[in-house]
């Protein structure tokens, strides 16, 4: 199945079930590679993802997007292939 990279124009689709995108910290990658990795995959803008990139380094973990389990899914491998720990959660209400 072949991936490509979701863009901040594209539309996620609500419908589906809710979930969370969490990103965990780790001691091999640099600010500036998870910076650069959120705004090319999940389409956040730098401050917005230099903000996850500091909550994630002090503590251990942030939830940087949140939609559709299909969207997600491609996000979290797209990240994990980069190298970042991350995983796609149900959302809890």
């Amino acid at each position: 199945m072949k991936e490509r990279a979701l863009h901040r124009d594209d539309r996620l689709n609500s419908g589906g079930e809710s979930c969370s995108l969490i990103l965990y910290n780790d001691d091999v990658n640099t600010f500036e590679n998870v910076i650069n990795s959120l705004v090319e995959i999940c389409g956040h803008d730098p401050v917005q993802a230099e903000q996850c990139a500091l909550i994630v380094h002090f503590k251990g973990k942030c939830e940087i997007k949140s939609g559709p389990v299909e969207v997600l899914n491609v996000m979290s491998r797209s990240l994990n292939l980069k190298g970042l720990n991350s995983k796609v959660d149900l959302k809890v209400s």
